[in-house]
């Protein structure tokens, strides 16, 4: 058994992509030490649509992964061989997990309940849908959800910031660590979800709550309409 958090990104900021670039063997240095502070095993490297592998080596184990902005919202891909880099919003959650497949990676539900409507398509043969550590009080929804669509539920923090790492994550049935056999695991439901429930991480949510008020970005079981914040686009494909 292994604790990985499967949707970390190693930077703070988006856009500016060569100050990224620069930041990022140092970023991934802090999420793999901070993961191992929290006790992970691993955790994977998701950053918005590029993947550059990084060898820490010290704290947990990384794993290679992407994090797809589809036109209808975001696609975790994660496995031995995710793409090095994809266009915002060019793919259709259809066409990003096929991707993933050729690439023999698993394609996650990324956040269904914040500014996406990759939940509402039901022919997508997505692997797993994701419990966010930025607002678990979704957990509800996102379980029933997973349950209608017959599909184990991963977990993942979904940290900008080294301190925020661990906040949700993945316990993974597999006799190593490899992004193969965690691929094979979430393909065969031998994973499930956990939120950490410490008082750092309790006092670490509120702070969120308050920020995504502000952005009109609101946890989805506070209101009566599930699927608050706007997807990438308005008249995407259905694929």
């Amino acid at each position: 058994m292994y604790a990985v958090d499967l949707h970390a990104h190693t930077r703070f900021f988006h856009g500016r992509r060569s100050l990224g670039d620069r930041f990022d063997p140092l970023g991934v240095r802090l999420l793999a030490a901070m993961a191992g502070r929290r006790g992970l095993d691993g955790v994977a490297m998701t950053n918005h649509d590029y993947y550059t592998p990084f060898d820490p080596s010290i704290g947990a184990e990384t794993l290679p992964g992407i994090e797809i902005t589809t036109d209808r919202g975001h696609v975790l891909v994660v496995g031995p061989d995710p793409p090095t880099e994809t266009e915002p919003g060019s793919l259709s959650p259809g066409e990003a997990v096929r991707l993933a497949h050729d690439r023999g990676c698993a394609a996650i539900v990324a956040h269904p309940f914040r500014n996406s409507t990759v939940r509402e398509l039901e022919d997508v043969p997505f692997d797993a849908i994701e419990v966010n550590g930025k607002h678990p009080r979704s957990q509800p929804l996102v379980e029933e959800l997973a349950a209608d669509r017959d599909l184990p539920l991963v977990g993942g923090s979904d940290a900008h910031y080294p301190f925020e790492v661990g906040r949700a994550y993945t316990i993974v049935d597999a006799d190593r660590l490899t992004p193969e056999a965690v691929v094979d695991a979430i393909r065969d439901g031998r994973v499930s979800a956990r939120v950490s429930r410490s008082p750092f991480d309790r006092l670490l949510r509120r702070g969120y709550r308050t920020i995504h008020r502000r952005k009109r970005v609101i946890d989805a079981i506070e209101r009566p309409t599930p699927g608050v914040g706007t997807p990438p686009g308005d008249d995407a494909s259905t694929d």
